[in-house]
């Protein structure tokens, strides 16, 4: 009896072992999901006609900052059109989870939600959490973090009733005057752009969240915006194989479940004059999907874009896109108009039922992925405070933390003295900042200015000559602009002041800007010691104070080159 015992105890044990093991296994991934059939699919695409099928793959521009006209019409153009998903952009929480609520009711399939959120829903959302730019995040050493970051992303999306996200960009930025990607991009290294944007990839999609790599095949090295005319891409083959497509076929290669498309002329890989890549068959069709072997949602850029209506107006950028071989196609001017013409396009076999068909499949199928076969309303309860949660504004000090550069100087440079005559120094903003604050807490004896991006050359002469005056002078620059650029918007006067500033041989400059704007500053390398933390955000300005007061090791490495002084993977430590 006893043995019995034994013997009931043991097998307990290891049928409990495996319900738990079952409990905690990784949901497959929507790549993986596509290898086998699936009913709900099957059944929803046989009761749909042609038009229905090809709004399908329509995903249209929605707002809650644009009132209630236009959050009528977008209604309208769902209940009318049946269209396969939304793309939201800036707005409010709560009024945007309200809103999917209203556009959800008047979809018969329900609708697949999206939204650019390279650094979380802050990105597009007041109320609501930013996680560092991805720049900031190529610094980090650490990719569990970014994993980190992924899944709390996709909780913030899923809360959200979302369940989609057009990120990560992993487009390789060795162009330090794009003026589109920049910080967006995890730096200028293709091995770290890859692993930093499959760290964040993964986190999302095992948080259950749809993801995509953009921009296809990489649009870090070019001088024009595709949102106002067509970039040209004029490399070889050979080396966009090696450098651009690298962290794509890396990502494809980790199960990524899409990849968007480019807008870019590029010759090597398409002649036709002109031509955007998002419009290109043999870029499309012949490498993403042939070449790479690439299964998962090929989404286009947006089609309203001026680098595809220049060339291709009136609809015919969609049909082209749409033969191209792209799955979704991103806010088109006029869907309606669209899908008429793809209709036409098909009945004049311009593309096999097959592949038509295959492609809406796949979008059904990431529907069914994402959860929407049991679709539920989102809720509104407690909605900022679950999107505003301690775990989530921990992680992004924790990220800040990992970020801080130190390209300059060692803990004597620092120079934590706290009963020397300190100055503490703001430059670009016009009232005291957070690094201010918090830096004075350490200083017995310290005062502090603040400068701004248009100071008088006689203001600054003055200060100048007060700041001689002071044992040690600790500079915060700062930019307050919501698209940090390469070059900082301030007076050649100003940036003189930080350069003779510099020279000054107890300072110690954090620059709360984009890497690159180092270089537009000649002299600052003068300084004892130089922080590199890449934005301006509180989290960011507590790590520069935490370095400076020895509390935290630097661990951060330059993602990009700066210059000849400041170079990639450059790294000081305490």
């Amino acid at each position: 009896m006893r043995f019995i015992n034994h013997q009931f105890k043991f097998s307990l044990i290891i049928i409990l072992n495996l319900v738990a093991l079952n409990v905690f296994a990784q949901k497959e991934t929507y790549i993986q999901s596509l290898d086998h059939q699936n009913h709900w699919v099957d059944s929803v695409f046989k009761k749909m006609g042609r038009k229905k099928k090809i709004a399908q793959l329509f995903f249209v521009r929605a707002h809650t900052n644009l009132g209630q006209a236009y959050e009528d019409s977008v209604a309208k153009v769902i209940e009318d059109e049946q269209v396969g998903g939304l793309v939201f952009f800036q707005g409010g929480p709560v009024r945007q989870a309200s809103l999917i609520n209203r556009y959800q009711k008047l979809a018969k399939v329900p609708l697949l939600i999206a939204m650019d959120g390279e650094w979380g829903i802050g990105m597009r959302l007041d109320s609501t959490i930013s996680y560092p730019y991805q720049m900031t995040l190529g610094a980090i050493q650490d990719n569990n973090l970014i994993y980190k970051m992924g899944q709390q992303v996709a909780y913030d999306f899923k809360r959200l009733g979302m369940q989609m996200n057009f990120g990560p960009d992993m487009d390789v930025n060795n162009n330090p005057n794009n003026p589109v990607i920049n910080y967006r991009s995890f730096g200028d290294n293709k091995y770290n752009v890859a692993a930093k944007g499959i760290a964040y990839f993964k986190g999302m999609q095992d948080g259950g969240l749809l993801t995509t790599a953009k921009h296809f095949p990489g649009h870090g090295d070019t001088n024009t915006d595709s949102h106002l005319d067509l970039p040209l891409l004029p490399f070889t083959r050979q080396r966009l194989d090696s450098l651009e497509e690298y962290p794509f076929r890396e990502a494809i290669n980790a199960g990524i479940s899409g990849v968007m498309i480019a807008h870019m002329d590029i010759p090597a890989l398409d002649t036709t004059k002109n031509l955007p890549s998002t419009l290109s068959r043999p870029i499309v069709t012949g490498i993403l999907k042939d070449s790479l072997r690439f299964k998962g949602l090929v989404v286009s850029d947006a089609m309203e874009m001026k680098a595809v209506i220049k060339y291709f107006p009136d609809g015919e950028a969609d049909v082209k896109a749409f033969l191209a071989g792209n799955d979704i196609i991103e806010l088109s001017e006029n869907s309606k108009r669209a899908i008429k013409k793809i209709r036409k396009a098909i009945r004049k076999d311009k593309i096999s039922k097959e592949e038509f068909n295959a492609r809406v499949k796949k979008v059904l199928a990431a529907k069914y992925w994402a959860g929407l076969n049991e679709y539920q309303e989102t809720s509104l309860t407690h909605l900022t405070e679950d999107l505003n949660r301690p775990e989530a504004n921990s992680l992004v000090q924790q990220l800040s933390d990992a970020a801080v550069t130190l390209v300059k100087g060692n803990a004597f440079a620092l120079q934590m003295i706290p009963l020397l005559k300190t100055a503490i120094v703001s430059i670009g903003v016009t009232q005291t900042t957070v690094f201010q604050q918090e830096l004075a807490k350490w200083y017995t004896y310290n005062n502090l200015f603040t400068i701004g991006k248009n100071t008088s050359p006689a203001e600054l002469k003055n200060l100048l000559a007060t700041l001689k005056g002071y044992d040690q002078v600790y500079v915060s620059i700062n930019d307050t602009r919501i698209r940090p650029a390469s070059k900082l918007d301030y007076t050649s006067d100003v940036k003189q002041f930080i350069s003779d500033l510099a020279a000054h041989n107890n300072t110690v400059i954090s620059v709360f800007a984009n890497a690159y704007t180092i270089a537009d500053l000649p002299g600052i390398e003068k300084c004892a010691a130089l922080i590199t933390c890449y934005q301006m955000t509180d989290a960011l300005q507590r790590s520069a104070v935490k370095v400076i007061t020895r509390q935290l090791n630097p661990t951060g490495r330059l993602p990009v080159s700066i210059n000849k002084d400041f170079t990639t993977g450059m790294r000081g430590s305490l």
